[in-house]
């Protein structure tokens, strides 16, 4: 199976919204990196300033959250994780 060589990799801003959430949101998020790491291109890449950035929309606790990645191959980089609210805003900075 060719998803056991990817290496999965954190930015900061990734990093410190994932520290914030709750055990059972945690559980949400993790099976959605399951899912980016055996799918990566479920959606298409952004245009523009975020030309080669996916998202990735799944739920968490009856909420949508957004998951922001970028992939190749080997890796799979996560870079954002929050709502709708602000999140392309942010991802842009």
């Amino acid at each position: 199976m060719a998803s056991k060589c990817v290496q999965v990799l954190q930015s900061a801003a990734f990093s410190r919204a994932y520290k914030k959430l709750r055990k059972n949101q945690k559980v949400d998020v993790d099976d959605a990196v399951v899912v980016i790491i055996k799918t990566p291109q479920l959606d298409e890449s952004k245009h523009g300033d975020l030309s080669g950035v996916y998202v990735y929309k799944f739920k968490c606790n009856s909420q949508l959250m957004l998951l922001a990645y970028e992939f190749d191959p080997k890796t799979r980089m996560l870079l954002l994780l929050g709502s709708h609210e602000n999140f392309y805003r942010v991802l842009k900075r």
